[in-house]
């Protein structure tokens, strides 16, 4: 009909609620964001890296987790990635018409990350985030990988991340976050020309 307005898409956005004996998290995520962060860990660090995701994502993100941090950092760290997870694949319903996959490198000083994420409903992480401390800020080094390990499990997704060059612990960390925020950005973008179709020649994802 001739001057009729497209209809608006719907935003695209996720409630996340997680309560076991060991964390409490809810979480409030959405796609077609401004890059706002309110998130509260335990771990500054940790905060830090996930409002650095919202911003360069382009998404919003409200997270608030209590964890046995008098234990260690383990549960809360994992448990945020699971959460993180579960939010983008329900924020994503059933993928019709996204990117589905992603990919960014991003310099910071001296450091270089690179991350990719495939939205593919096959479940795997690929890692090297080699780092000289044992912490980063106050956050526990070897956790970052039980973070991305966690967010591919509950995303359903594909996911490469790996620091290229560094020497300062921090800039290859943060690098590593942004990169992932920019591949999951582009990842989760829609696609005009699929124009509603799924992004498989299998039919399922």
């Amino acid at each position: 009909m001739p001057g009729k307005k497209p209809a608006a898409r719907a935003a695209r956005r996720a409630h996340i609620r997680r309560s076991t004996r060991e964390t409490r998290i809810e979480l409030s995520l959405a796609l077609e964001g401004r890059g706002r962060a309110q998130v509260s860990t335990g771990v500054r660090f940790l905060d830090h890296m996930l409002e650095l995701v919202a911003m360069h994502g382009g998404f919003d993100l409200e997270l608030r987790a209590q964890g046995d941090l008098d234990v260690d950092q383990h549960h809360t760290v994992e448990d945020t990635g699971l959460a993180l997870g579960a939010a983008f694949a329900r924020a994503l319903g059933d993928k019709r018409g996204i990117r589905r996959a992603g990919y960014f490198l991003m310099p910071m000083d001296e450091a270089l990350a690179l991350a990719a994420v495939d939205f593919s409903g096959r479940p795997k992480a690929v890692l090297r985030l080699p780092l000289r401390v044992r912490r980063v800020g106050d956050l526990d080094a070897e956790l970052l990988e039980d973070f991305f390990e966690a967010f591919a499990m509950a995303a359903r997704a594909n996911l490469h991340v790996r620091t290229v060059a560094g020497r300062n612990s921090h800039h290859k960390v943060e690098a590593a976050f942004k990169a992932f925020a920019r591949a999951l950005r582009s990842a989760c973008e829609r696609d005009a020309r699929l124009r509603g179709r799924l992004p498989s020649t299998k039919g399922l994802l």
